[in-house]
């Protein structure tokens, strides 16, 4: 039997072992439950270090490689890559940098650029629009960024504050241009992209680039001295005003070109933009995070949400970006079957609503929402890896480390931080709601505004905590929750933002003052159910002895504001209140909505159909919530 025994014999682990692993266990089941985002922080710190530290390796030996220079060197190592698709043409790498080569030549010897120079670009959704920037850039000048949607008055503004030499306009907005040809400065040469003109003194691009050579220009034109100097201008309502022209360096250029692959996109994908490429999250994130990967881009001229997941599947798209707006678009399209069956992996944007973000995720299948938080002038980012829903992203010790930043007390009724008798600011607790401010320094800087130093100091905070210390005012309010997600709450000052877009409230009131009929207007943002961000209202105080003339009102707003900062909504009042600081007070308005039945005053909406202002009676206001009447 002992021979048995011997045979069957199961040998045994020694104690040690049973005990280390059941340490080991226990350690994961305890930082599953003490610290759930541990391995996720882990993995998103560390690719924010390796991308730091490529950079500064690069610096160190004394190489400043550009998102540019990353473009050229992928055109050489994989020329027949498909870059651009655009309305089933396919643009290779060796094909934008060849046509981008052409402009940079047609501007080098017609155009009497240098080094330095600003040229202001004022062109749709298209290929040429990254033509056109990519040429300007191989010459080393400055690009501006133009809204297409902004007119008049806003678009010279824009035009002078950035001091441009050369006004590059698309063939699809010469409408646009011959509205501020008049009024443009003389020493502003316009170049359009088209073979002829029928402007005066207007210079036609089509016909050189064709005629043009296909040869780099030398390499010391683009070559870049410094990070920290300034490549483009991208314009930004801020939060009071006028738009406003950030000031973009190199470095911002490749943090924002950084984020598609933080968020775990690669060469392999296929990224679909149908955002407008005057804006940093399509450019910057977009067409720059595509070079940064060496992917493909599918190109929109404009976002259509009933071909949206047509054209996602007809391309093979994995990649996505968006506004929040957009994805509720997308949501209110009438069912249609397959709507999972696509290849669409990321979704990245920000400013999705948390039912719109949990419906999007219900009816389109497991795409990984990856909201961010990011000012086109900021000098802080938050990312959402871990795909919490309603969160723009996390913090931890590290990250503040890096990126210091905090959420400070405000005073909603004197529109400034609150500071004690000390006179220093004072943080909020954890679920309160606070004002967030990022720390200015080497590390982190704020470039700030072009043309403008006023503007540029008054996104400045300091003495914030001690003396000396500078921090960047965001005007943005948020909230950082017990484990370490922060969450956007609202806007400060005199802004809101509809349709994916801030609406700079004096701006529009300044138009609307220009009426005959108009003594004041406080102009101010309201919530409408199931939109996105807040819709335009005016409070209207009218000039004795005149009546509103709605036919001019309307006239006014929709030739001098972008749609999108069209009131939608507006109240007549007999006297304006006003705050202790006289103030126009904002708060009660707001407060109180667009609802007749509540209201006294009388009431008006914006009917697109219409293309009128009509009374907004009791039915108009259900119609409106109920969806029946689209904004």
């Amino acid at each position: 039997m002992s021979g048995w025994d011997d045979l069957y014999r199961i040998p045994m682990l020694p104690s040690w072992v049973a005990g280390a692993a059941a340490g080991i266990v226990s350690l994961h089941l305890l930082q599953k439950l003490l610290f759930p985002y541990f391995w996720d922080d882990l993995k998103y710190l560390l690719k924010v270090l390796m991308y730091g530290l490529r950079v500064e390796m690069y610096r160190l030996q004394g190489k400043i490689v550009t998102v540019l220079d990353k473009f050229v060197k992928l055109a050489e190592k994989q020329p027949h890559k498909p870059f651009l698709i655009y309305e089933g043409k396919v643009h290779t790498y060796q094909d934008v940098d060849r046509r981008s080569n052409r402009i940079a030549q047609v501007f080098l010897h017609h155009g009497a650029l240098k080094k330095g120079d600003t040229v202001a670009l004022l062109m749709g959704n298209e290929p040429d629009f990254i033509h056109v920037w990519f040429g300007l850039a191989k010459l080393g000048c400055v690009v501006a960024f133009l809204n297409f949607n902004v007119r008049s008055r806003s678009l010279l503004h824009c035009v002078s504050s950035c001091e441009p030499k050369i006004l590059v306009v698309g063939a699809d907005l010469l409408g646009t241009l011959e509205e501020i040809l008049p009024s443009l400065q003389k020493d502003v040469s316009v170049w359009i992209m088209t073979k002829d003109s029928s402007f005066p003194s207007v210079h036609t691009l089509l016909d050189k680039i064709e005629s043009a050579s296909e040869d780099p220009v030398p390499v010391n034109h683009r070559s870049a001295n410094n990070l920290k100097s300034s490549v483009l201008y991208i314009f930004t309502s801020g939060t009071t005003g006028l738009p406003k022209a950030a000031v973009i360096s190199h470095i911002q250029v490749l943090k924002g070109a950084a984020g598609l692959w933080a968020f775990g996109a690669t060469a392999e994908d296929i990224i679909y933009i149908t955002l407008p490429l005057y804006h940093s999250a399509a450019s910057l994130l977009g067409i720059g995070g595509c070079v940064e990967l060496g992917a493909t881009c599918v190109l929109k001229k404009k976002f259509s949400a009933s071909q949206f997941w047509s054209d996602c599947k007809k391309h093979n798209v994995t990649v996505i970006q968006y506004i929040g707006e957009l994805c509720r678009y997308l949501c209110s399209q009438p069912l249609k079957e397959g709507e999972k069956n696509h290849k669409v992996r990321l979704a990245v944007g920000n400013g999705v609503r948390n039912d719109v973000w949990r419906e999007f995720l219900d009816r389109f299948g497991a795409v990984k929402i990856c909201e961010f938080y990011g000012a086109t002038e900021g000098n802080i980012c938050f990312m959402n890896h871990t795909g919490k829903i309603g969160s723009v992203g996390r913090t931890n010790f590290f990250y503040k480390l890096f990126f210091p930043f905090d959420l400070i007390k405000y005073d909603f009724q004197k529109d400034e931080p609150i500071r004690n008798k000390h006179g220093w600011c004072e943080k909020v607790k954890k679920g309160e709601a606070g004002l967030l401010i990022s720390k200015v320094n080497e590390k982190n800087p704020f470039f700030g505004y072009a043309g403008n130093k006023r503007h540029t100091e008054k996104k400045l905070l300091c003495e914030v905590f001690k003396k000396g210390d500078l921090y960047f005012n965001t005007g943005d309010l948020m909230v950082q929750d017990h484990e370490n997600f922060l969450y956007f709450w609202d806007r400060i000052g005199d802004t809101f933002r509809w349709k994916g877009e801030n609406v700079a409230t004096t701006e529009v009131s300044d138009v609307i003052v220009m009426l005959d009929f108009i003594q004041e207007a406080n102009v101010y943002g309201v919530s409408v159910p199931d939109h996105e961000g807040k819709a335009g209202m005016a409070s209207l105080i009218l000039k004795q002895s005149t009546s509103l003339d709605l036919e001019q009102m309307y006239k006014q707003v929709v030739t001098y504001l972008p749609s999108y900062a069209c009131p939608l909504f507006l109240r007549v009042q007999e006297k304006m209140e006003m705050t202790g600081t006289f103030k126009q007070q904002k708060f009660r308005l707001v407060d109180e909505g667009f609802n007749p039945s509540t209201i006294t005053d009388p009431l008006y909406f914006l009917d697109s159909s219409k293309k009128a202002y009509v009374l907004l009676t009791k039915e108009v206001h259900e119609m409106i919530l109920s969806g029946k009447i689209k904004l």
